[in-house]
């Protein structure tokens, strides 16, 4: 049986098996409706012109754990920020895991969906969040949706600064041949709050694991967000990533996207303006080897007069590495004095390395400041050599320059521990010690 029908058919399966109220019904419903209609997509479709999923459908995917899977934090320690305290969410095998989290209903809410789904004294708020902004067109939104259950949520009250980070790890252990999992995350912050979130999928061994994950986020006004994704997984490990953020007036909200490992990943990132002077952050380190395959697609609507959005997405692409980066900034007519800025840039570090890079503008407005620049190239030869000249051996001179490279990325981190944590990820990556204090 295909992927596709079995999902179909293990619906009514899947709903038996919940509590769900007669509203939820109803938007799963329609979303598996969409799904069965629009099926997976194809390189047929614009948004996916170079990012197939057909090699990744071929796997027989488990819908659902045969069994409750249970995993030691010795074994896991390294895939957590643990130099600093944080609130955290963990799933294992798309089951939330008590003995592995630290969550808290003190002042704030970091918790379960599931839990926010099904008891009364949530109905308010999911009434007004859940499904508002994801997209109801999208065939993996939609997918998601049908089956949403379990993941993070997250609520912020009005003017509540968080004073720790909130990790959310999922963990595949791979006792499944192959495993599908689709984690929906809510996160809402309140007025003049502050949150910053850190977010992971993690494999522990090497059955195939494909990961369709949604997450909403809504940013409320002169509310602060910090969002970061650790993509660091095992080649047999697939991600789709929809995020949907829509922010109210002189709110601040960025994620940053740190892809490493994966076999094909892709980041759909979607802005939402909703009032004045919004400021959005986009941006994105990506290096890859072999065969990996990442495409960042992002959308920033400019809707509202005087806001901002700052895109900067740095690639190094080696062997025969596919990178893709397709953003739009998209400005209604009534959003004038939007401040825009997209950028990509791309170093190939073999010939067998392919970027395909398509940055768009859709201006309505007439008075604006947008631009959008790409860049393709190789490493600098003369500043190879000149380094080469000072002592430094060449290998290390070539992973200078790409963290020089990064850096204007890496700099913008605003959690120390996680700054340390992915400079060292990319020491890794690039096989070198960096030589400095990380």
């Amino acid at each position: 049986m295909e992927l596709k029908e079995k999902l179909i058919s293990s619906f009514m399966a899947f709903e038996e098996k919940i509590d769900v109220n007669s509203d939820l019904h109803d938007i799963r419903t329609s979303a598996i409706k969409n799904f069965e209609n629009k099926g997976f997509p194809t390189k047929k479709e614009e948004a996916w012109k170079y990012t197939s999923l057909n090699s990744i459908l071929k796997n027989d995917f488990s819908v659902f754990p045969k069994h409750e899977n249970s995993i030691e934090f010795s074994e896991v320690k390294k895939y957590f920020i643990h130099e600093i305290d944080t609130y955290k969410v963990i799933f294992v095998d798309g089951i939330f895991s008590s003995f592995l989290s630290s969550t808290t209903h003190d002042g704030l809410d970091v918790c379960l969906l599931s839990s926010a789904l099904t008891k009364p004294k949530y109905k308010m708020v999911i009434d007004e969040y859940f499904n508002k902004i994801a997209s109801k067109d999208e065939s993996l939104t939609t997918l998601n949706t049908a089956f949403a259950n379990e993941g993070a949520y997250i609520n912020i009250p009005k003017s509540k600064v968080v004073e720790k980070p909130i990790e959310i790890i999922y963990f595949s252990t791979g006792k499944e041949n192959a495993l599908l999992v689709q984690p929906r995350n809510l996160v809402i912050v309140g007025e003049n709050a502050h949150v910053q979130i850190i977010e992971r999928h993690q494999s522990l061994n090497e059955n195939p694991v494909l990961t369709n994950s949604v997450t909403e986020i809504f940013v409320q006004k002169r509310a602060i967000v910090d969002y970061y994704k650790i993509q660091n997984d095992l080649q047999s490990a697939n991600l789709i990533d929809n995020t949907y953020i829509a922010q109210k007036e002189q709110s601040h909200a960025s994620v940053h996207t740190f892809t490493f490992g994966g076999n094909i990943t892709r980041n759909n990132l979607n802005f939402y303006h909703q009032g004045e002077h919004i400021d959005s952050t986009l941006k994105g380190i990506t290096i890859i080897g072999d065969k990996q395959h990442v495409d960042h697609y992002t959308l920033v609507q400019h809707a509202t007069p005087n806001c901002e959005s700052h895109q900067n997405y740095k690639n190094i692409l080696n062997d025969s590495a596919t990178g893709v980066f397709n953003g739009k900034i998209f400005v209604e007519k009534e959003a004038q004095k939007t401040n825009a800025f997209q950028q990509n840039n791309n170093i190939l570090l073999s010939d067998k390395a392919t970027i395909n890079a398509k940055p768009q503008l859709e201006i309505f407005a007439d008075d604006v400041k947008c631009s959008h620049g790409c860049t393709i190239g190789q490493l600098d030869e003369s500043a190879m050599f000149y380094m080469q000249q000072r002592g430094i051996p060449k290998k290390e001179a070539k992973a200078l320059l790409m963290y020089a490279f990064s850096n204007e990325v890496i700099e913008s981190i605003k959690i120390p521990a996680l700054k340390q944590r992915i400079t060292k990820i990319i020491a890794t990556k690039l096989g070198v010690n960096l030589g400095f204090d990380l």
